[in-house]
Formats: structure tokens, C-alpha cells, sequence
């Protein structure tokens, strides 16, 4: 058998099992999640020697240390996967939901429900975790999931399918439902994104590079994340102690995920206060600074940034660093350079702050918070399937509503149009 027809066949299987999904009660689907959490707790030691498989060829590969970081499966890990299902099945179900109902001056009643999307291709790299969080977001919301992980994690996504699989076999329900993708054939994906008439949307996840692939060659609706160039501005009346507290877990808590601070915008007034001290916090913690003129007129050591540092996204310990005069050019850093992902204001004006929600526009914009809480689970969606950073039809960290969509029904008593 082909690749395409391998894919045909896993896509058809999805299709048809969808529409079991579809109408399944909120009861069978907590049941389903319930059991999969308890599944892959049970089977941590197996799934950690499968992850270890994966890891130890990385390291042969010389994988960078922030991929790594993504793909290792800790012990904390797979219990957060787990809690991830959890936390779904405690969600409200949106499946049925009617979002509004008005009345036709004819006597007929119009409404709007919602419904699964169908099928949902998941397209990732490194991070195993995505199997188990994508699986339960697609099937709390009644859809079936094809999940394609990258060859990296080959044997972690494996081993995570079939601990999720067997929950559905034991409940009796369609194992096309939830499908990994075991080849490592890289044109499963470029087949995979030709099958529009079985698949419903795309969301891929990865670095740039593979979304752009993505995008480039899908005929099937893409939900799009380019990169986190997630920016903190510090404003002129901050409490500096809270800003560095934020800068530091923004940055070097988890530095390889894409809500991770990227660059740092310092107001002028507050600089000289701020910036040695922020300096040397991050530098202790093994961070590289690359600042502007102004920046290293206070803190000498730092590297000379360049205009691609203000484009970049690191996922590393690397952080631009930035002095501007006023508000209004932060404003105007973040509007050209951002990526619509994540932005933070720490300051104690209230009208900063306010202008700071108003006039930026990015999925997810945060006062006086870390950008490390742009996710799903942290915003009280449940685990995540993904951010978006297009604004059709989903916009930041997406949950189960974000994977329907919403059908007109209508309730007459014998109405006809004259």
C-alpha cells in the first residue's frame, strides 16, 4: 500500500468514526477521557522506556537543549497529560449548545448550535504531551483526531496512541477516532494534506519552518502559529521588583516554548534603576543579553543587538533588551516586530495599563502577569490544542469551543415563504 492510500484509509476511518464522535453523550465522553488518564498513569514506566528511545537518539542526532527539554516525558509530565484529560472532562461540554435563539416577525424561531468540526489533522514536532492533549480536546468536542508527531518523538507518540486506543476499544467505541500516524515517511504529511474531502481543519505545531510547509501546501483549512515573539514592557511606574520577578519566569522558566519572553522593552525614566539589576539576575541564570545603544550604555557587556534580534524568536536563553522613550514607541516595537502572540505591560498606571489592552492587538495581551500564563490550561480552557495567531476562525490559546463550529436552526409551526 501506498503512502497516500495508508493516509486515504486512516483519513476515511476518521471520517466515518466522526460521526459516532458527534453523537456521543457529555457522560461517555468524561467516561472515555476519565479512563484515559488512568491508562497512561498505569503505564508510565513502559512509555517512559519508549520516550528514552527517543531521547537517546536526540542526543546522537545533537539535538539543541530546548528540543530536548520538549520532548522528555518526565514522571511530572505524564501525570500533567494526565490531569490535562482530567481537566477536560470537567469542562463543560459545548457540543449542542445553542448560542442564541431570536424570533422572525413570520412566528419562526432562529438559533445557532454548535457542532464538531469533523475531522482535525494535529501536525507537530518534539513534544509527545501534544498526543495525549490534542486527543482529549478533539474528542471531548466530538471530533475524531489524526495526530502526526515528528519522527524525534517517534516512539513516544507510538506509545501514547495505543494506551489512548485501547480506552476506545475498551468502551466499545471506533478506533478511528483517534489515529496516530506511525510512519516516518515525511510524505504522509504532504497526503495527509491533500485528503480535503475527509479532513476538516489543520492545526500544525512546530517551529516556522514546518508551519509554513504547512500552510504552503495544504487544500484543507490551516490554523496558523507562526512564532512566539512574545515582548514585556516595563513602564515608567512599575514596581520594579514585581517587573523583574515577571521578566525572570517569563524567560528563563521554560525558555524553549513559544510563550517565553523574547525581548524586553525598558521606558528610559526607569532604566537606569531597572536594567543593571534585571542584567544581572539574567545573566546569573546563564542568559545572553543583546541590547541597543541605549541599553548598553548602561550595561556595557551586553552583545550589540541587530535588527533580526527584534524579529527573533530564540527558544533559548537569549533575550534583546530595548530602552525606549515612551509608551507610544513600545506601542510601535511591538506593532512591527510582534507576532501576535503574547504581550505584557507591567506597570501601576491604570491608564497605561488600559491603553495597553485597547491598542494591542495580539491574541493574548497581559498586565502585570508573566507571558508564561499564555496557554490554555493556565487560561481555563483545559490542555490546549494549540495557539493561533490568525484571527480566522480561532484566535490565541485554543479549547473545545474553538473546535466547532456553529449550525442556524430553525423552529417553525407550518411557516412557508410566500
Amino acid at each position: 500500500m501506498s503512502v497516500y492510500e495508508d493516509m486515504l484509509k486512516c483519513a476515511k476511518a476518521a471520517q466515518q468514526a466522526s460521526r459516532t464522535m458527534a453523537t456521543l453523550s457529555s457522560e461517555t465522553k468524561n467516561a472515555l477521557l476519565l479512563q484515559m488518564a488512568e491508562n497512561l498513569e498505569s503505564a508510565r514506566e513502559g512509555l517512559q522506556k519508549e520516550n528514552d528511545r527517543d531521547i537517546q537518539q536526540a542526543k546522537k542526532n545533537a539535538m539543541a537543549a530546548a528540543l530536548l527539554d520538549r520532548l522528555t516525558l518526565t514522571t511530572d509530565r505524564i501525570k500533567g497529560m494526565a490531569d490535562g484529560l482530567r481537566e477536560v472532562a470537567g469542562l463543560p461540554d459545548p457540543v449542542g449548545e445553542v448560542t442564541g435563539m431570536w424570533l422572525r416577525p413570520n412566528g419562526i424561531r432562529v438559533g445557532r448550535q454548535r457542532i464538531p468540526l469533523g475531522v482535525i489533522g494535529i501536525i507537530y514536532e518534539s513534544r509527545p504531551n501534544v498526543t495525549a492533549d490534542a486527543a482529549g480536546l478533539c474528542l471531548k468536542s466530538g471530533n475524531a483526531v489524526i495526530l502526526r508527531g515528528g519522527s524525534e518523538a517517534l516512539h513516544s507518540n507510538r506509545a501514547i496512541g495505543k494506551i489512548l486506543q485501547q480506552s476506545l476499544q475498551g468502551m466499545a467505541l471506533p478506533q478511528g477516532a483517534l489515529q496516530v500516524v506511525t510512519t516516518s515517511d515525511r510524505n504522509a504529511v504532504t497526503e495527509l494534506l491533500k485528503l480535503e474531502d475527509q479532513i476538516d481543519l489543520i492545526i500544525p505545531r512546530g517551529g516556522e519552518g514546518l508551519i509554513r510547509f504547512v500552510s504552503e501546501h495544504s487544500r484543507i483549512p490551516v490554523i496558523k502559529h507562526y512564532k512566539g515573539v512574545c515582548h514585556t514592557y516595563i513602564d515608567r511606574v512599575a514596581d520594579l521588583d514585581m517587573a523583574e520577578q515577571i521578566c525572570m519566569n517569563a524567560k528563563v522558566q521554560r525558555p524553549g516554548v513559544c510563550n517565553a519572553m523574547e525581548t524586553l522593552l525598558v521606558h528610559r525614566e526607569i532604566a537606569a534603576a531597572f536594567l543593571p539589576k534585571i542584567a544581572a539576575a539574567m545573566k546569573k541564570a546563564g542568559v545572553e543579553l543583546r541590547g541597543c545603544e541605549q541599553a548598553r550604555a548602561l550595561c556595557p557587556d551586553m552583545i550589540p543587538a541587530t535588527e533580526e534580534d527584534w524579529f527573533a524568536e530564540y527558544l533559548d536563553l537569549i533575550l534583546a533588551i530595548r530602552v525606549v522613550d515612551s509608551y507610544e514607541q513600545a506601542r510601535e516595537h511591538i506593532q512591527t516586530y510582534g507576532s501576535l502572540h503574547t504581550e505584557v505591560v507591567v506597570t501601576d498606571d491604570y491608564q497605561c495599563s488600559q491603553r495597553f489592552l485597547r491598542e494591542i492587538n495580539s491574541s493574548v495581551v497581559m498586565v502585570n502577569a508573566s507571558s508564561r500564563f499564555s496557554d490554555g490550561n493556565q487560561l481555563g480552557l483545559g490542555a490546549e490544542i494549540g495557539i493561533s495567531t490568525t484571527k480566522l476562525h480561532s484566535f490565541g490559546p485554543m479549547g473545545l469551543e474553538d473546535l466547532t463550529t456553529r449550525k442556524f436552526v430553525v423552529l417553525g409551526d407550518g411557516q412557508v415563504r410566500g
